[in-house]
């Protein structure tokens, strides 16, 4: 069956200024509406590569989830375990300035509860032949739990994402049962409890080190943007990994993509180096 992404859909609704943003302003610009969403995202970057993964999810019932559903259909998803129930998608608004980068943004979250229902009808048939998991890790506690019970009983490894940091700080536990987690600079220090924000990659390293052998987290990546990435593991080994030099058009699911090539050369054999070096090759595609 391949790589199993469970996770979230969202329709990114996305504005783009000609000029200079101007936040009290009237920007005059354009604005696309897309599919998205952390777990779609990954799934779509995993099949990109030609690997054939299986997304578990909800849509709605309107004809945009069923355009969702069609559209992962045609890069080689496999959409049998996605259900469209009422409220199954959530939005996602955001305005990014020039350069690419976000500047304000709103969510809307979905009811995700339905794809608990999902993993007790077909768990079993959906895991055991799975080679890896990737989940949201802030989604209901009731879907985390049962994922990891699952992956459990199969021996799947699970690799972790997250959408919403301040949830995901609740859910520490899990993070001990995850052979890597991967999070973004702003997200590790929610996470831990302090900023980050100002520390370079050598300094990032060294205190992601310190943190995950003392938390007995399996391994853990903290991506920095166009400063690269650093990784860390519970044996106290960690290293960097420095980002692509390419042309910015848009950062929106750039970690998503990283996340997708972590998972995929951490399922098929690479160290925690090559699985970040996949990561960056996919994060590059993605912002161009």
């Amino acid at each position: 069956m391949g790589i199993v992404v469970i996770g979230a859909v969202f329709v990114d609704i996305k504005g783009y200024p000609e000029d200079v943003y101007i936040p009290a302003g009237r920007n005059v610009g354009r604005v696309e509406q897309v599919h998205g969403g952390v777990g779609r995202n990954i799934a779509e970057d995993i099949a990109n590569v030609e690997l054939r993964p299986t997304f578990v999810s909800v849509v709605d019932q309107s004809g945009i989830g069923a355009d969702v559903v069609r559209k992962l259909a045609s890069h080689k998803v496999n959409t049998d375990y996605i259900w469209a129930v009422p409220d199954g998608m959530g939005t996602w608004l955001a305005v990014f300035e020039n350069d690419g980068d976000v500047v304000a943004s709103i969510s809307k979250r979905p009811d995700l509860m339905p794809i608990a229902d999902i993993l007790d009808q077909h768990g079993d048939e959906i895991f055991e032949p799975a080679d890896s998991i990737v989940v949201e890790l802030d989604m209901d506690k009731e879907i985390i739990k049962r994922v990891f019970k699952l992956a459990q009983k199969h021996g799947k490894r699970v690799y972790a994402a997250v959408a919403n940091i301040s949830i995901a700080a609740e859910r520490r536990d899990f993070l001990q049962s995850t052979d890597c987690f991967v999070c973004n600079q702003q997200e590790v220090g929610i996470l831990f409890s302090d900023d980050y924000s100002d520390l370079d990659a050598a300094q990032l390293e060294q205190l992601l080190r310190e943190k995950v052998v003392r938390a007995q987290i399996p391994s853990m990546i903290v991506t920095m943007g166009d400063k690269g990435a650093v990784y860390a593991d519970k044996d106290g080994n960690s290293g960097f990994c420095p980002a692509r030099r390419v042309k910015v058009k848009d950062t929106t699911g750039a970690g998503d993509a990283f996340c997708a090539g972590v998972a995929i050369g951490l399922t098929y054999g690479k160290d925690m180096a090559q699985a970040c070096e996949i990561g960056a090759h996919l994060a590059a595609s993605v912002i161009t």
